[in-house]
């Protein structure tokens, strides 16, 4: 959520950024949550002074009755009875203008850096990184092989059929749609990969955390799932719960209304968890197999840090993820996302893509993101400074390390050959074999 002092330091900026993000009525919303403000602030100028009034008369009522004023001493006392009157008025009216103020905040998105491309959608993003030639931004990496398009390749969800290794039509009959049921060898890599990513964030300092799957409303509301994503989410009513979407929702909630020592930071954290995600309206080519699923594994990466160091805490991040798909030998570029296709929460986000020999297509299996102050706002999560004691909102992060199907489905795909499907040497050690035969 934005903070007021965001939008009275700068309001032209706030605006500008909204707009970035194509929020339909950037500067209609930020007028009316000044205009609510000065709502608020009126009604507390006119507490203060009816409280500073009453206070005074009820001082001299004392007196009025030690020097026998008794008449007097009623006036004031019913004067006293209608500053009270007042006071509760002034009250109701703050309220209800901060109710509104809060209402109305947590529907406008976060404010995008200035770094952030201008556009309305995916082709709009900036590669700003790659490890395949001719696909542009810089190649990098440790990519050795050449993209190959073979209409021979063959898709993964053929290749799982060959091999069983996941099963499509037990997962419609037993739950539905975009339910996978993984058999065997294919469960074995999906459990090899869940041990790999959280191998490797352990590594690079990660403390494991593995919380619940269902949250609360606020939690939703202190990440900004709710109320933007609300008919996304799995809602159990008669509790009020929701599925996670992402592991992020627990963990950062971990912090709501906590005050850190400054000392204590970055806090890094990781999870694995079950993500569940309704993805109404999806349909088409771009859903077939693992492209688009329900119900998938993911291990979260989740940054708690300040505001000077959060910079360097998302480029850390950015070295993990990365290196994570140059251990798995896949071909991947890393987009800058523009502020039409960013999250309703991100002030800054960069996707991962690996390419898909065989579906001839990047597939997204990371976004990786800085919040600044924004989910902070939302959930009370701050800071205390060492220097001065001072607390402030802290910065939150997070990132995907790494979301499983995409993963398998370029896995299969470009690594199939004549003896079967190699497996990467990083992960032979979680799968025990070279080769799925």
């Amino acid at each position: 959520m934005l903070t007021l002092k965001q939008i009275y330091d700068d309001k032209a900026r706030v605006i500008a950024g909204l707009e970035k993000k194509h929020f339909a009525g950037a500067a209609e919303a930020i007028e009316e949550v000044l205009r609510l403000d000065g709502e608020r602030k009126s009604a507390q100028q006119a507490k203060d002074a009816a409280s500073a009034q009453m206070n005074q008369i009820s001082k001299s009522i004392g007196m009025l009755m030690a020097n026998g004023e008794r008449e007097k001493a009623n006036e004031a006392k019913a004067q006293t009875g209608a500053l009270k009157a007042q006071i509760a008025e002034f009250d109701a009216k703050m309220s209800e203008a901060e109710e509104a103020q809060t209402k109305l905040l947590l529907t406008i998105p976060n404010v995008p850096y200035d770094i952030v491309p201008e556009g309305s959608c995916a082709e709009d993003n900036l590669v700003v990184k790659s490890n395949v030639p001719h696909h542009g931004g810089d190649t990098v990496g440790t990519w050795v092989g050449e993209v190959n398009n073979d209409e021979a390749k063959l898709p993964h969800w053929e290749l799982a059929k060959k091999y069983n290794l996941i099963d499509f039509d037990l997962g419609v009959k037993i739950s539905g749609a975009g339910f996978p049921v993984y058999i065997g060898q294919g469960a074995r890599l999906q459990r090899a990969l869940i041990n790999f990513f959280l191998a490797e964030a352990n590594k690079a300092g990660y403390t494991e955390i593995m919380p619940p799957t269902v949250v609360n409303a606020a939690s939703g509301y202190g990440t900004g799932q709710l109320p933007d994503k609300e008919g996304q989410m799995y809602h159990c009513e008669v509790d009020d719960l929701y599925l996670i979407p992402t592991a992020e929702v627990p963990v950062t909630n971990l912090y709501r209304d906590v005050i850190i020592d400054e000392d204590k930071l970055p806090i890094k954290n990781c999870a694995y968890t079950e993500c569940f995600r309704r993805e109404a309206g999806s349909y088409g080519k771009d859903v077939r197999g693992l492209n688009r699923l329900h119900e998938f594994s993911k291990i979260e990466i989740v940054r708690i840090d300040t505001p000077e160091h959060s910079d360097a805490s998302h480029k850390e991040m950015l070295e993990h993820v990365e290196g994570l798909l140059q251990k798995l030998e896949l071909p991947y570029r890393i987009l800058r996302l523009s502020g039409g296709d960013m999250s309703f929460t991100a002030a800054l986000c960069y996707d991962f893509e690996v390419y898909s020999e065989a579906q001839h297509r990047w597939l997204e299996v990371s976004s990786t993101s800085n919040f600044d102050t924004y989910q902070a706002n939302r959930l009370k999560c701050r800071y205390r400074r060492t220097e001065d004691k001072k607390v402030q909102l802290c910065h939150t992060l997070n990132g995907s390390a790494l979301a499983l199907p995409r993963i398998v489905a370029a896995l299969l795909e470009n690594n199939q050959c004549e003896e079967g499907i190699r497996i990467p040497k990083a992960l032979q050690p979680y799968f025990g074999d070279d080769m799925i035969r």
